[in-house]
């Protein structure tokens, strides 16, 4: 039976050319538009979380703030200042706590080198650090280690941009720089990351140093900020409530006054990022499917031509015998193969298209990084197989079952 259907088929396609090809065209040019948007989209929404996840791993960045409510009889408007010993605290008494580090900061640092030199942001932090803003090291280098913080060794960490500004032949690492007049030697420069969140610009353009030489230097006591990872971040809420308490036992504000504190939820940005990528790869599918579904309903509209052209073939059928699911299947095998003919060659063309556009530089372009990286997924190859088989059946069933229909004696007179 099957060579009878592909018999037929390739029959009416050397027939009808023009009309096979153009149909074949509209399938191939909606399978192309769905996949592009979709593998787009999904590269979209990857991008998203890839920046957000640059700015640091899911945790709380804690900084202190204006208590906004009267506790204990203490008025409001008390300014909370953080302190290194509160990780200490937070430690003890949060369970659920799995990575700490402080963060002092200083603006305007400057550095220099024999003949280049530049102002930046500078931070003081724990090696923990390390894990907890993604500030991974290029190969030849490395982060802060523990030895740097408790010796107080004037050692440096440098973004991979700021790097190349005081050292362009790439040399940074094991030469010296000095920070703010004092000498400091490089021992590491940041892997380069997509980083979409920031706090005193980007993880590129710092300068790293250990907490306890920041504090000996510069006679710092109070932090700028303090990170927090949970160990579970579906417990992210349980954990925050905590700290708010540990925090406001300690500096005497109502754990219910969020502004005493002010937090960096960086796990719920995360969440909102995914929510944002998928509602635009739904958006973007819809509106792939769309064009999918009008090439449709131009493949039903050629199936019924096609009914109409060959009535008098189809009563000389049923006259001589055939029963009505022959004609139903020769018509569904018609579409089918139409629509799986044309939307194979829209996808592999897509496929080119996107493996093309992933793997072109982008120059350390922000807008290139988040729209110049489509991913073609299998989920994406499944829907748009299943969206095709959909319209080839909808597309063939519904003149098949008009052909069937027919009486064999009226499609005789047709003419």
């Amino acid at each position: 039976m099957w060579k009878i259907l592909l018999e037929e088929f390739w029959g009416d396609l050397r027939t009808q050319k023009t009309r096979a090809l153009l149909t074949m065209f509209a399938i191939t040019w909606g399978t192309l538009s769905v996949v592009l948007l979709l593998s787009f989209g999904e590269g979209l929404k990857r991008a998203i979380m890839r920046g957000l996840n640059g700015a640091g791993a899911p945790m709380f960045v804690l900084y202190g703030g204006e208590t906004s409510k009267i506790f204990e009889g203490l008025p409001k408007g008390r300014q909370i200042r953080l302190h290194e010993e509160d990780l200490d605290l937070i430690r003890r008494s949060v369970a659920d706590v799995d990575m700490v580090s402080p963060a002092y900061g200083k603006g305007g640092v400057k550095l220099k080198t024999k003949a280049l030199s530049t102002t930046t942001y500078m931070e003081a932090v724990d090696p923990s650090f390390e894990e907890l803003r993604r500030m991974y090291p290029a190969a030849g280098g490395r982060f802060l280690n523990v030895r740097d913080v408790e010796q107080r060794r004037r050692v440096v960490f440098l973004g991979d941009s700021i790097s190349l500004r005081l050292f362009p032949a790439g040399d940074a690492i094991g030469n010296t720089v000095l920070v703010d007049g004092m000498p400091f030697t490089v021992v590491g420069t940041l892997q380069g990351k997509l980083q979409s969140s920031m706090n005193n610009g980007p993880d590129a353009d710092r300068a790293i140093i250990p907490s306890s030489t920041f504090r000996s230097l510069y006679g710092a006591t109070r932090v700028n900020q303090l990170l927090v990872r949970p160990r579970d971040p579906g417990n992210s809420e349980t954990v925050k409530a905590r700290i708010y308490e540990v925090l406001g036992s300690r500096y005497r504000f109502d754990a219910a006054d969020k502004r005493a504190i002010d937090v960096w939820d960086m796990i719920s940005d995360g969440k909102e990022s995914r929510n944002i990528g998928l509602g635009i790869e739904i958006f973007l599918g819809v509106v792939g499917a769309m064009t999918l579904l009008v090439a449709g309903v131009g493949v039903a509209n050629i199936m019924y031509v096609v009914v109409r052209e060959r009535t008098r073939e189809i009563g000389i059928k049923l006259a001589i015998g055939a029963r009505k699911h022959h004609i139903m299947s020769q018509f569904v095998f018609e579409a089918l193969a139409i629509c799986m003919t044309g939307g194979m060659a829209g996808l592999t063309l897509a496929a080119a298209i996107v493996i093309g556009a992933d793997h072109m530089p982008t120059g350390g372009n922000m807008a290139a990084e988040f729209m110049m990286h489509p991913k073609l997924s299998l989920p994406i190859a499944f829907t748009t197989v299943g969206i095709l088989t959909l319209i080839g059946l909808a597309g063939g069933y519904f003149p098949a079952r008009r052909a069937a229909a027919l009486d064999p004696v009226e499609s005789l007179r047709y003419e």
